[in-house]
Parts: structure tokens; C-alpha cells; sequence
């Protein structure tokens, strides 16, 4: 029985990290075609998108880099990237999609992210940093390679949304939560929370602002610190 959970939670890390890998990869080529860059762009930016943040984490863990040991990963983020290419001019609304994807791709890598670190035996905390390092580092890169302002510095509920999908993940695991009903309750708390951001506007304020809300009226609510 054990051996086919942990088949089962392998699948389920497979299932959610290729699913980022596309989703990541579309909102890079998209961002690279806000700024009018050539196949090769939406290429590179998709690709450094969709695989940044888990190179980064198994590069801090010590453990193999899964892309070059299996290009299968390489090859769906640059198939998805050649395919924004080519479908993206046919978009009525292509760069509106790149918020959605992104956050698509946040909910999906937090929650491999920090599901992978606990399978390599870190403690809590450091699988919840390494869930939110995964799920960010991609669009970071993206960011500044598209020149754009890092999202994680603007004040939007990024980096956030993605702590609060890795805390669920992995504090459900530890009160012994099935892992797949875990991750599938991060990623959903990752989008929801990504999602009401997005389409309210939601951002935390500067010193002495705790949030910010411009709802679609354009009214903003300021909920202060005491």
C-alpha cells in the first residue's frame, strides 16, 4: 500500500509541476510579446519562466536539477511557448491571459515546490520557503528580463498568496492530511487568493497602510494598522 501512494504522490507532483511548467511558459512567451521579441524571445522567456524556480530550488536542496536528467520538462516549455507564438496573434485579449496563467503557474509550483522539499527530508519551515521560492522564482526572472517590475515588489498579493498556499500544503501533511487531498487544497488556497488579488486589485500598503482594495468601481478602502 505504501508503494502505491507514494506512486500515487509522485504522480500527483508530475501532474501539477507539468501543468505549471505550460501554464509558466504561456505567461512568459505573453510577457515576451508585450515587448514585441521575436520566436527566439518567447522562447527563451518561456522557458527560463516555466523551469527558473525549480532550478533554483533543487539547486539549494543539493539534489539534481530534474530538467537535465529529463528533457521532457525542456520540451513541453518549449512547445508551450512556440505554441503562444503562433496562437497569440489570434488573442482578442492575449495580454489580459498573462495575469491568469501566472497565477495558474504560482498555485501549481507552490505546491510541487513544497511537496518536493518535503520529500527530500527538510523541516517545515524550510519546505514552506521553498515552496514560495519555486512558485516566485520563474516570474521573477521573467520580470526582469522583460524589464518589467517584479510583481513580488510591487506590493501584490504574490509572494503572499503563495505562503499561504505552501503553509496549507505542508501543514496538512503534518496532521497527517493525505498529500494529494493537501496539495490539492494549496493550490486551490493559492488561486483564490492570486485570483481575488488580480481581479480586485488587492495589494498590501505601504508603512502605515496594512491593505489596499480598488474594487472595479475604482473606490479604495485603506485598512489601517492601530
Amino acid at each position: 500500500m505504501s508503494v502505491v501512494n507514494g506512486e500515487l504522490i509522485q504522480n500527483f507532483i508530475h501532474g501539477f509541476m507539468y501543468f505549471g511548467d505550460i501554464v509558466f511558459s504561456v505567461s512568459g512567451a505573453l510577457a515576451a510579446g508585450k515587448r514585441k521579441m521575436d520566436i527566439v524571445g518567447y522562447v527563451l522567456i518561456g522557458v527560463v519562466t516555466g523551469l527558473g524556480g525549480g532550478t533554483l530550488r533543487d539547486l539549494l536542496l543539493g539534489r539534481p536539477v530534474w530538467w537535465t536528467r529529463n528533457s521532457l520538462e525542456l520540451l513541453i516549455c518549449i512547445s508551450a511557448a512556440l505554441c503562444t507564438y503562433f496562437w497569440v496573434f489570434r488573442a482578442s485579449k492575449r495580454y489580459n491571459a498573462t495575469a491568469w496563467f501566472d497565477a495558474l503557474g504560482l498555485s501549481a509550483f507552490t505546491v510541487t515546490g513544497s511537496g518536493i522539499a518535503m520529500q527530500w527530508g527538510v523541516p517545515w519551515e524550510v519546505a514552506i520557503f521553498m515552496g514560495v521560492m519555486t512558485a516566485t522564482g520563474g516570474g521573477v526572472i521573467r520580470d526582469v528580463l522583460t524589464d518589467t517590475r517584479p510583481m513580488i515588489l510591487c506590493g501584490q498579493l504574490y509572494a503572499v498568496a503563495a505562503l499561504a498556499g505552501a503553509f496549507i500544503n505542508v501543514g496538512m501533511v503534518k496532521l497527517s492530511v493525505l498529500p494529494e487531498v493537501a496539495m490539492a487544497a494549496g493550490f486551490l488556497g493559492t488561486l483564490l487568493l492570486r485570483g481575488a488579488a488580480i481581479l480586485y486589485d488587492i495589494q498590501l500598503g505601504p508603512p502605515g497602510e496594512f491593505l489596499c482594495i480598488s474594487g472595479r468601481s475604482g473606490m479604495i478602502k485603506k485598512a489601517r494598522k492601530d
